[in-house]
């Protein structure tokens, strides 16, 4: 059977042009504009490697290689160039489809690394309730998130977008719009969050459609508004770690190592596409493992009743 040949279209584009057109089908296909920022974030790193200035027809394996040592030998973390190879990847796969060249990027390994979470400690000291009577609407918004992130581990982005109608505290959730795959979640509200959320929605009013974490004037509150805020409140408890996304590890091990939970309703929580998240968080944990291993270990249950048994006879 004759095999038959994939004919590759001329273009005197550059890379970086066709770049362009490639954003462009992505936002017309509905990518988010955090996405498209990511895109275009990474693919400026990637040509300070790479020569976009030559047409993506051009391009060879032996580039990709030579863009890969490139990255290496500037001391880019393994991490940072899994990155930036995910999205050379995006960009030569949609390249393929339209037929501009055959060539894509292989997948690049990255270093599993443990990410430091907030330790109990600070745990507590963030979530000591402020005096509603002498704090500022800020600080005492920051709590209720800070407790909320706590309870579920939820994205900022996810924490922005949440509005006073999505909050059911009768059934102990919340109905979350706003999510990274486009997927509803739901929220579940231990009975703490349930009380807290209903004195702060008390305090906060507005109509059902308006966004319950709302900036001073009760309108939307941008991205580095809430970073800003959650940093504030951070560093005036004395806590040096400031990340929003930091609380989001801090859930995934505590319910994993403190709480017993399990991966698949990690998952779930978490809201993560497919398990392969789920399983990096469940890696990365590995060394909590140990904590209190006497309940699960088969050794441990077989212990004797009395440590004292008899050699030849004797009793020790």
């Amino acid at each position: 059977m004759e095999k038959k040949m994939r004919i590759i279209m001329k273009t005197t584009e550059n890379a970086a042009e066709t770049f362009e057109r490639f954003l462009l089908t992505k936002r017309t296909d509905g990518a988010k504009t955090k996405t498209i920022e990511t895109y275009s974030q990474h693919f400026h790193a990637i040509s300070k490697h790479l020569d976009t200035n030559r047409a993506v027809a051009e391009m060879t394996a032996d580039d990709l290689r030579e863009m890969i040592a490139s990255m290496q030998e500037s001391g880019l973390s393994p991490n940072s160039i899994k990155s930036y190879t995910i999205t050379l990847k995006a960009f030569l796969s949609w390249c393929n489809q339209e037929e501009i060249t055959t060539l894509n990027m292989a997948k690049y390994k990255g270093e599993e690394t443990i990410k430091e979470t907030y330790t109990d400690e600070e745990l507590t000291v963030l979530l000591q309730k402020p005096n509603t009577k002498q704090c500022s609407f800020s600080e005492y918004r920051s709590w209720v998130i800070v407790n909320l992130l706590v309870n579920c581990g939820c994205r900022a982005a996810t924490i922005r977008n949440i509005e006073n109608r999505d909050v059911d505290l009768p059934n102990h959730v919340i109905y979350a719009r706003h999510t990274k795959n486009r997927k509803a979640l739901v929220i579940p509200l231990c009975s703490q969050m349930v009380t807290i959320l209903r004195e702060y929605m008390r305090i906060r009013g507005g109509d059902d459609e308006e966004y319950l974490f709302c900036n001073e004037h009760g309108e939307f509150m941008t991205e580095s508004a809430l970073r800003n805020s959650i940093e504030r409140y951070n560093t005036r408890r004395g806590i040096k770690k400031t990340s929003i996304h930091l609380f989001r590890h801090t859930f995934a091990r505590k319910y994993l190592v403190d709480c017993g939970g399990n991966a698949f309703t990690l998952q779930k929580l978490l809201g993560h596409s497919t398990l392969d998240m789920t399983k990096h968080y469940c890696a990365i944990f590995d060394a909590d493992i140990a904590k209190n291993f006497d309940s699960f270990s088969p050794l441990e249950k077989m212990k004797p009743k009395s440590t004292k048994i008899k050699i030849n006879g004797k009793r020790k």
